[in-house]
């Protein structure tokens, strides 16, 4: 099999869900977040097993922990433009929050619950920024309220998205600690984890890269990742044709405004393949894009 790519969600949470990396996941945590909301420890509530594949091939694989203070992460890697993501993020951002609350428990018990999605696509197309940060504010003065909110956008595309680009001209973007996930995500491709430069050289990321070297697939986890594999070139392929027919219509880094007839007749394709192989219907829809009327026509 070809090297295996962190930004499959199969890969992703294997690498920063389970316990023994967890250094791993409070580092990418701390990259990311403000000064404010450091963690020192964390616990993962929905810990990475193997065993899930047998069943849910094709389920969200986010990864949930809680901090030493009660802070609760929800960390997400989105590899497709999904329609009405901007809701399914809020709506996992609720869960996150709501979930705290327990038989008997009053409402000042709730901890802030903060978001991180990182996306392998343009998701906010008026701001050149990769990494942006929401927090419900008043309109006109700015002034934050309902501070236990928090959405982080990691929009990977925005960091790197040249096939061409060298270590070179990758180590110019290299900032701070966020950067260096980034590029880790991004462009692992270009990285050795036994020669890294300046400013890449920390022992985190040669963890991460090791990891990534030596991962193992079982059975299940290997036909899960490939299912998500095949499907994201697919997209890729599709935003590319689009380019180059001319067929953006003004949004940003391929946002089709409409789905083009040929991709249509994959996706039915890969759905009647999937049902062949047992797959169950919401599976096959969340993966696809198609409705289960569609997906039902073949059962």
């Amino acid at each position: 099999m070809e090297k295996i790519t962190p930004k499959i969600d199969l890969a992703f949470k294997k690498i920063f869900g389970v316990e023994e990396n967890k250094d791993l996941l409070i580092s990418l945590i701390n990259a990311t977040v403000l000064p404010e909301d450091q963690v020192v420890d964390l616990t993962l509530l929905n810990p990475y097993n193997p065993k899930n594949f047998r069943s849910d091939k094709l389920s969200i694989l986010d990864i949930k922990a809680v901090g030493e203070t009660g802070k609760r992460f929800n960390i997400e890697i989105q590899i497709s433009d999904e329609a009405d993501y901007d809701k399914r993020a809020l709506y996992y951002w609720a869960k996150l929050y709501t979930e705290q609350l327990k038989a008997s428990q009053t409402y000042s018990s709730l901890h802030k619950a903060i978001g991180i999605h990182i996306l392998n696509f343009t998701s906010i197309p008026h701001s050149n920024k990769y990494h942006n940060i929401f927090h419900i504010t008043e309109q006109e003065s700015g002034l934050p309220y309902f501070t236990d909110l928090e959405l982080h956008t990691i929009e990977l595309i925005k960091f790197s998205n040249d096939p061409n680009e060298d270590l070179k001209t990758l180590l110019t973007k290299i900032k701070n600690a966020l950067d260096i996930w980034t590029a880790f995500l991004t462009r692992n491709d270009l990285l050795n984890k036994d020669n890294l430069p300046e400013p890449l050289n920390n022992d985190s990321l040669k963890k991460a890269l090791h990891v990534l070297e030596t991962m193992n697939f079982t059975d299940e986890e290997r036909m899960a990742y490939e299912d998500h594999l095949k499907w994201w070139r697919i997209e890729a392929n599709t935003l590319e044709k689009a380019r180059n027919e001319g067929k953006l219509e003004g949004k940003l880094e391929g946002k089709l405004e409409g789905k083009l007839e040929g991709e249509r007749d994959k996706a039915l394709a890969i759905a009647k393949a999937m049902l062949l192989k047992g797959y169950p219907i919401d599976d096959i829809a969340a993966l696809t894009g198609l409705s289960r009327s569609q997906i039902e026509y073949f059962a």
